[in-house]
């Protein structure tokens, strides 16, 4: 007989998230994703000057700001058709591999590690044997036997005065725990560490951005960055070099210790590359422009339907109407009146809350589609593009995890295990080793560029002029998420719609019109569950989309009467 599991709310997420599942024979069966908060920053937005819309549109999510600035400023662009100087391209490609390398990091070993190690068992290893493994499996600097012991002896320290802090309520010894002592003991030390590079990254953030996490340097049009190589008043030579330095210590936490860990906890969890495989249509967007128009680019993107490779269909530029004109979101099952699948440039957000119904409404999340289907967004999805794009750094540092992955699993791991809990994981260490080089090569570029005498990052200083009719915009970045759409109308320079389709409502998404799943939902489908009171799988396989649930859903009643009340935990 089925049992009813509702997990209320999901931790070590941004934003609250409600997953329900029914089990059955220790399987679920079935399974429902409710976001259960809300934003406003759409309605906000309409009447102002869209060349502000950046500004507020950060604040959609406490952790996901720079890429909303990112996707609104482009959507303007895209409206009015501008170019962008290349020194500003490579300033905002350089903000996004930093942002992008700090939440990659920050997910792995602060938001999703805890589902696979269990931290008390680390008090059992030694540290010796804990550095001969990690220093089989990577030559960094500081898996040393000395660290080992100092973590243990801190961790043992924390247990005895009941400090556990974040390690306080972890399903400690749950059968599906199966690391051994030395193991838990490497990936707590690694946990410690990525804290000072995850912070390494958000520096360069802050250097490029002015500050973080809500930058200010970017600008419809370009970046608000004086830059001078030669000029100590401006961002000059000397703070480029000490941005060289952080990215280069980033890249070799990432390349040598994340990259490793990931493929190390893939081996030995290698049964999860067949568990939390959902829905395999595919959506990426392309990203990094190398030129002015954006139809160049560094990362690949397009769709994969049915995960047959043969079916990719790229995405070629800023303007793409492949992308422009085959995306809705449907709100049959989302906590608004029912206004059919709209295009986003349509969008509606009217607030009809009825409760949680398994059979009606039940999220403040809409379900987005394309070209009717539900899509898997994220770094899986991007990884897959550039297999079937054959992009060059993609198959490098995919092929090198791989093939380690299979050598320290003793069977053969190939592309087709990717969709999968482990596989997502796996995706994102691979993306991150990606983006670490690439953040290095832009910087290079921009400096480049700058000692050629090329010093512009804005040449709208006359003033932006929009006509007096209505104009239509889109603006996307393949955020850490996944794939972040801004879709803007503007009527006589004020926004007359705004809509932000962001990575989270892609995979948070409840059913559509045709009953089909969102992708959180699918891919818990058939995923076992050993211990229906302590639900660790279900968290295992949400967790590797990584939710950000902020960023996912909106509501605002301009009356600011009471829709509903929520009790925060």
């Amino acid at each position: 007989m089925a049992k009813k599991i509702t997990i209320d709310p999901i931790t070590r997420i941004e934003g609250h998230l409600r997953i329900d599942v029914e089990v059955d024979g220790g399987r679920v069966t079935n399974a429902w994703a409710s976001a259960q908060m809300w934003r406003g920053i759409e309605i906000i937005l309409r009447g102002r000057d869209p060349r502000d819309a950046w500004v507020f549109t950060q604040r959609i999510c406490g952790v996901c700001t720079t890429v909303h600035a990112i996707a609104s400023v482009r959507a303007v662009e895209n409206a009015l058709n501008l170019e962008i100087p290349l020194n500003a391209q490579y300033v905002r490609n350089i903000i996004l591999c930093a942002h992008g390398l700090h939440d990659h990091i920050v997910h792995f070993y602060h938001l999703s590690a805890l589902d696979w190690v269990d931290v008390t068992s680390a008090l059992k290893a030694d540290p010796k044997k804990t550095a001969e493994l990690a220093q089989a499996i990577s030559d960094w600097e500081g898996n040393s036997e000395t660290y080992f012991e100092e973590v243990k002896n801190k961790l043992a320290s924390f247990v005895a005065r009941g400090q556990l802090g974040p390690f306080a309520s972890g399903y400690w010894g749950h059968p599906q725990m199966k690391l051994p002592p030395e193991v838990n003991l490497l990936a707590v030390a690694h946990y410690l560490t990525a804290l000072d590079y995850q912070y390494k990254a958000n520096q360069v953030v802050a250097l490029f951005g002015a500050k973080t996490p809500h930058i200010q340097t970017v600008v419809v049009g370009g970046v608000a960055l004086a830059i001078n190589p030669e000029n100590p008043a401006t961002f000059n030579m000397e703070k480029i070099m000490y941005a060289r330095e952080l990215l280069l210590q980033v890249r070799d936490f990432v390349q040598k210790v994340y990259l490793n860990d990931a493929i190390a906890l893939s081996a030995l969890y290698s049964d999860w590359f067949d568990i939390g495989k959902g829905v395999t249509n595919y959506l990426a967007v392309p990203d990094l422009p190398l030129d002015t128009k954006g139809t160049q680019f560094d990362l690949p993107g397009g769709t994969i339907f049915k995960g047959d490779l043969s079916t990719y269909t790229p995405i070629k530029s800023f303007d793409d109407p492949y992308f422009r004109d085959n995306i809705t979101e449907s709100v049959i099952h989302s906590w608004y009146k029912n206004i059919g699948a709209k295009h986003p440039w349509e969008g509606d957000t009217l607030p009809e809350y009825t409760g949680f119904k398994e059979d009606g409404k039940y999220s403040w999340a809409k379900a987005p589609r394309f070209k009717g289907e539900p899509m898997q967004v994220g770094p899986l999805a991007q990884i897959l593009m550039g297999v079937a794009s054959k992009h060059e750094l993609t198959m490098k540092w995919l092929n090198y995890a791989l093939e380690k992955c299979s050598a320290l699993a003793k069977k053969p791991i190939t592309v087709d295990k990717l969709h999968s809990t482990m596989g997502r994981h796996l995706a994102r260490a691979v993306r991150a080793a990606m983006l670490a080089d690439l953040s290095l090569k832009h910087l290079d570029l921009l400096t480049q560029n700058l000692v050629k005498g090329d010093l512009e990052i804005y040449p709208y200083r006359k003033g932006i002029r929009f006509p007096e009719g209505e104009i239509k915009g889109f603006g996307f970045h393949e955020a850490p998420r996944g794939t972040l759409s801004h879709w803007v109308v503007i009527h006589k320079g004020k926004i007359k719609n705004y809509q932000a389709v962001v990575p989270s409502t892609w995979n948070v998404s409840p059913r559509d019109e045709k009953g089909n799943r969102g992708p959180y939902e699918e891919a818990l489908i058939n995923n076992p569950l050993v211990k229906p009171d302590q639900p660790l799988e279900v968290l295992r396989t949400i967790h590797s989309f990584d939710p950000c649930l902020a960023c996912a859903v909106h509501l605002y009643d301009k009356e600011k009467k009471e829709i509903t009340r929520v009790k925060v935990l």
